[in-house]
């Protein structure tokens, strides 16, 4: 699953590489957790980067609270699975991070492990959002990351992860107009894990509500 993750690089969200513009008063996140808010970029017209609540809520929901559950969505299923199918269908997202954690077990508990590129760029996890209407008539615009199977460097602390969208898909997914789900469920595919650097950090990142660079320090050696 994607549980925890983060979005530290903000100088390099930008034209060239999403072709929208980072929100205005966007601050570092160290510790992004579900029910919070996270920067997706969006399509309906033209790109957009905007903030969305972690943990979908279902257009048809009768009861908000399911958003708790929705925080991830299994690749293999979005597109049968009456929670997703119709978000996968008309409102797909990407979710901007640089960096994910996992646990590793040890005899003496769970370490957290914080999982990058190795070029320590900006990535996009393949996501999906949706619009729910309060019984007052407010619009809530809530979001879901997309999980796959692990690769190598993530399988031994966890079986899922993010799915990340390979650059040249990530045009296609966005596009609302693109029906073939066949090929853009072939983007929800292992990302390689010789691309991608792992270590461990402190248990700082064990509390949501600690947000701040030692999240991603590297722990000292035992």
């Amino acid at each position: 699953m994607c549980g925890r993750f983060t979005l530290v690089s903000l100088s390099v969200i930008d034209t060239e590489r999403f072709h929208a513009s980072t929100p205005r008063d966007t601050q570092p996140r160290y510790n992004i957790a579900p029910g919070q808010e996270v920067l997706c970029v969006i399509r309906d017209g033209e790109n957009r980067i905007e903030p969305l609540r972690w943990g979908l809520i279902p257009y048809w929901a009768k009861d908000p609270a399911i958003g708790h559950r929705m925080i991830n969505a299994r690749a293999e299923t979005i597109a049968e699975k009456p929670s997703f199918r119709s978000a996968f269908a008309k409102h797909r997202c990407i979710v901007v991070a640089d960096g994910f954690y996992e646990w590793r077990k040890t005899g003496k508990g769970k370490v957290p492990v914080y999982i990058t590129l190795k070029s320590k760029r900006l990535f996009g996890i393949a996501g999906l959002y949706d619009i729910w209407t309060t019984p007052d008539g407010q619009a809530i615009r809530t979001c879901t990351i997309i999980t796959t199977n692990s690769n190598d460097l993530v399988r031994p602390f966890h079986d899922r992860m993010p799915a990340i969208l390979p650059k040249d898909a990530e045009d296609r997914w966005l596009d609302p107009g693109e029906h073939d789900y066949k090929q853009l469920q072939s983007f929800l595919k292992l990302y390689p894990s010789e691309e991608m650097d792992a270590y461990d950090v402190t248990t700082m990142v064990n509390n949501t509500r600690h947000d701040a660079l030692d999240c991603i320090t590297p722990a000292l050696p035992a």
